[in-house]
């Protein structure tokens, strides 16, 4: 099966406060978009990569990601992805469509979610469980908090939906030829014209990056990941001498954060599964 796979990041990413597009922000001595379209290209399962920019930028994007197909991008998310859809063109068996935003989902991802839909399922999504008690508020209730609870919301039913999200071409098609309203994933479209999704396990490494926070933590992984197993870093001057040992194998750096994509909470659970870089 012909595997495409589709990369928005025409977003403006205005909640990280950069002075540039969120996919073009460095991240260790690589952009974002760089990294993550390397991930792809180490998963191994896409035949084409097509990335969706802002217009103006599309140059700039190919120099950074010579072997995709680089594509312009339109007002919203939505938009976007069909702009790509549109790229792949009629032979793309199967579709993904994963966030530049989740530059460190690890490759095993990929493949699970690509063995999923060639398994027989039209949409496939990872995910994981929520961590966290969560409660649903009154919303009729307007005014700064305190909120009052109406309920606690059983989160063994629940998961935190990440990217690559996977779909067969025809199935992807469907979830966006009503371009009537908008949704937080393509699951969502589908699932709003009757598509059945299913849910394949994520890892936390997958997290989004959408506010500083969340660039910190990336930064901090990427520059741990670049650190050689056991080398000595002086605390005082990050120079190499005699002082505290550094393990990249050590996973206390993440601890297993989840990311929420509504309200960008924080969870603690489940070991990340590190992919290499």
């Amino acid at each position: 099966m012909t595997v495409s796979v589709i990369v928005p990041a025409a977003g403006s990413g205005t909640r990280l406060g950069e002075s540039v597009p969120k996919a073009f922000v460095d991240l260790g001595g690589r952009t974002i978009l760089e990294i993550c379209v390397a991930g792809i290209v180490e998963a191994a399962v896409a035949d084409t990569v097509i990335v969706v920019v802002p217009a103006d930028l599309i140059d700039d994007a190919r120099r950074l990601v010579p072997d995709a197909v680089v594509v312009a991008g339109g007002a919203h998310r939505s938009e976007s992805v069909r702009a790509g859809i549109e790229a792949s063109g009629r032979n793309s068996d199967i579709v993904l469509v994963h966030d530049a935003a989740r530059p460190l989902t690890p490759p095993a991802m990929f493949a699970r979610v690509v063995d999923a839909v060639q398994a027989g399922h039209p949409a496939v999504v990872p995910g994981l469980p929520v961590a966290d008690t969560l409660k649903q508020i009154d919303p009729d209730i307007s005014g700064p908090a305190p909120e009052r609870v109406v309920r606690t919301v059983d989160r063994e039913l629940l998961r935190a939906i990440q990217t690559p999200q996977g779909f067969t071409r025809a199935a992807l098609a469907q979830a966006h030829a009503d371009d009537s309203g908008l949704a937080t994933d393509d699951a969502g479209l589908a699932e709003r014209c009757g598509i059945p999704v299913h849910v394949v396990p994520g890892d936390p490494l997958a997290f989004k990056i959408t506010t500083p926070w969340d660039l910190r933590i990336a930064r901090d992984i990427v520059a741990a990941e670049s650190t050689p197993a056991g080398r000595v870093v002086d605390e005082r001057s990050e120079e190499t001498s005699a002082g505290r040992v550094v393990d990249e194998r050590s996973e206390d750096l993440f601890a297993g954060r989840v990311v929420d994509e509504r309200s960008e909470e924080t969870y603690r659970d489940h070991a990340p599964e590190r992919g290499r870089r």
